[in-house]
C-alpha cells in the first residue's frame, strides 16, 4: 500500500514527539529490533498474502511466548558489533594451554575483550540456534520459515556445535573460547551480519506481538474482491486512553463518507482512527477493533493537517489545492485508495469553500474504485449532494447544557447544523476579556 510522508504526518504514525503510533506500539527488545520495526512501518505491504504471512507469524509468537529466546538482550547486540570493530592483537586460531597463557600474558587487554566478547557471541548463536529449534517447523508461517530457514544455513557450521552442545560460554574451555573468537572475527563477519539483520526482524515481530497482547487489538480479515470495502465495529484511536468506539461500512454502493459537526466533536478523531487501522492492517499489524473486515488498498492519502509555507510564499488554500489536486492526479490511476479529508478549504470565505467544496465532492463520487471520508462544517452543501446514491451523510453530536458543551462523540446518520463557536468563546471566557478592554 502506497503512503506519503504527510499522510504519515496526519496520522501521527511518527512523531518527534512521544505521542505517537510507532512509539506506542513499540515494544521491541533491541535498538536492532527498533530500528527494523521503523522500517516495517514505512513499507505496508503490497499482497493480502504477505500481509496473512506475518500476521500468523504474530500468532505463533503469541502463542509460543513462553519459549521465546530471551537470553539475546541489546547489550549483546552492541557488544557483538563492537568485537568486530574494535582493534584488537590477531587472535590464535587453535590455541594450545601454552598459546592461551602467552596471549593472556602479553595481550592482556585484548585477551578480556575477546572473552567478554564470546559470551555474548555464545549467547546470540545459542539464542538463533533455539529461534530454529522452536519455530521453524514445516508448517511454520511462510515470512519466518524463510527467515529461519536462512538462519539454519547460516548456523550449520562445525564451530558452533560447541554451542548446541553447552548452555553458556563459561563452560568452554580458554582454547575453545579463542578458537570460537577466531572463527567468528576472521571467517564470520558477514555471516554474522546476516544474522543479526534476521533477529532485527524477529525482534520488530516478537515487538508487535507484544503490543497486541498489551492493548487487546484483533487481527482484520482481508476480503479478496476487486472492489474497495472497510466494514470496522468497536474501531477506536489507538492513542486514545479511553476512546469511544464507532461501526463503520463503506462499499462500493456507499463509498463516500459526508462528515459533519461542531469543532470538538470528534470529525479528525474518528477519521484518523480510519486511516491508522488501514495502515496498521497492511503492516500486518492487529488493529484497534473488536472486528474488521477490508480489501487490500493500493494506496492511502489524507488531507488533515495542511500548512501555509512562508518560505515560498504559498498560502494555507493555496496548499489545499495542491493537496487536492496531488490527490485526485493520484487516484485516477483506477486502483484502491483510501482517502481522508478533513475540514476542506478551510483556507478561504466560506462562499469560496462551499463553491470549492461541492466542485470537489461531485467530482470524487464519480470514482467507485476509491473510498472517501470527508468532514466540513459546510453542513449547507449537503442539500445538494443528497442526489448521489453513493454519499452517506454523519454527524457527531453536540449539546448544549447551561451553555455547557456537552460532546456523545457518537457517530450518527444524518447531518449536523451545530453552530458553537461563539459558545465555545463564552465559555472560554474570550468575550468577558474583551468587554473588559
Amino acid at each position: 500500500m502506497e503512503i506519503d510522508k504527510i499522510t504519515f504526518n496526519d496520522l501521527s504514525v511518527f512523531s518527534e514527539e512521544d505521542l505517537s503510533v510507532f512509539n506506542k506500539l513499540d515494544h521491541t527488545r533491541t535498538t536492532n529490533g527498533r530500528a527494523q520495526l521503523r522500517v516495517n512501518f514505512n513499507t505496508p505491504l503490497q499482497t493480502i498474502d504477505a500481509i496473512q504471512g506475518v500476521q500468523q507469524t504474530i500468532q505463533l509468537i503469541i502463542e509460543n511466548r513462553s519459549v521465546w529466546p530471551m537470553r539475546i538482550s541489546n547489550g549483546t547486540l552492541m557488544v557483538i558489533e563492537k568485537f568486530y570493530s574494535a582493534t584488537i592483537d590477531e587472535i590464535p586460531a587453535n590455541p594450545s594451554s601454552f598459546a592461551v597463557y602467552n596471549y593472556k600474558l602479553f595481550h592482556g587487554p585484548d585477551f578480556s575483550l575477546v572473552k567478554y566478547s564470546m559470551r555474548h557471541a555464545f549467547d546470540f548463536i545459542k539464542g538463533m540456534q533455539l529461534f530454529c529449534h522452536y519455530f521453524l517447523q514445516d508448517n511454520s508461517p511462510t515470512p519466518l520459515y524463510k527467515l529461519l530457514s536462512t538462519t539454519k544455513q547460516l548456523l550449520d557450521k562445525e564451530q558452533f556445535v560447541i554451542i548446541e552442545k553447552n548452555n553458556k560460554a563459561e563452560d568452554l574451555s580458554a582454547s575453545a573460547q579463542l578458537h570460537l573468537a577466531n572463527f567468528l572475527r576472521y571467517r564470520y563477519k558477514q555471516n554474522m551480519t546476516e544474522l543479526l539483520a534476521i533477529y532485527a526482524q524477529l525482534d520488530a515481530w516478537y515487538g508487535m506481538a507484544q503490543a497486541m497482547q498489551q492493548y487487546g487489538l484483533a487481527f482484520p480479515q482481508f476480503v479478496e474482491t476487486d472492489q474497495p470495502i472497510f466494514d470496522a465495529k468497536g474501531l477506536y484511536h489507538i492513542l486514545l486512553s479511553d476512546p469511544v468506539a464507532y461501526e463503520v461500512n463503506l462499499h462500493k454502493e456507499n463509498n463516500f463518507l459526508f462528515l459533519t459537526g461542531a469543532n470538538m466533536a470528534g470529525k479528525s478523531t474518528f477519521i484518523k482512527s480510519v486511516g491508522t487501522s488501514v495502515f496498521l492492517a497492511h503492516i500486518g499489524m492487529g488493529v484497534p477493533a473488536k472486528e474488521m473486515q477490508l480489501s487490500l488498498f493500493d494506496g492511502l492519502l489524507s488531507n488533515i493537517n495542511v500548512a501555509d509555507n512562508i518560505l515560498k510564499g504559498e498560502s494555507y488554500f493555496y496548499n489545499e489545492v495542491q493537496r487536492i489536486k496531488a490527490t485526485v492526479t493520484k487516484i485516477s490511476d483506477g486502483r484502491k485508495w483510501l482517502i481522508l479529508i478533513d475540514e476542506l478549504f478551510k483556507g478561504t470565505n466560506v462562499e469560496d469553500a462551499m463553491k470549492c467544496s461541492s466542485a470537489v465532492i461531485e467530482g470524487l463520487v464519480k470514482m467507485k474504485n476509491s473510498l472517501f471520508i470527508l468532514s466540513t462544517h459546510l453542513y449547507e452543501i449537503a442539500e445538494d449532494l443528497k442526489k448521489y446514491p453513493n454519499i452517506g451523510f454523519y454527524y457527531f453530536e453536540t449539546t448544549t447544557t447551561a451553555d455547557q458543551l456537552q460532546f456523545s462523540y457518537q457517530l450518527k446518520k444524518g447531518v449536523s447544523n451545530d453552530r458553537l463557536g461563539y459558545l465555545i468563546l463564552q465559555r472560554e471566557g474570550v468575550v468577558d476579556l474583551l468587554k473588559q478592554l
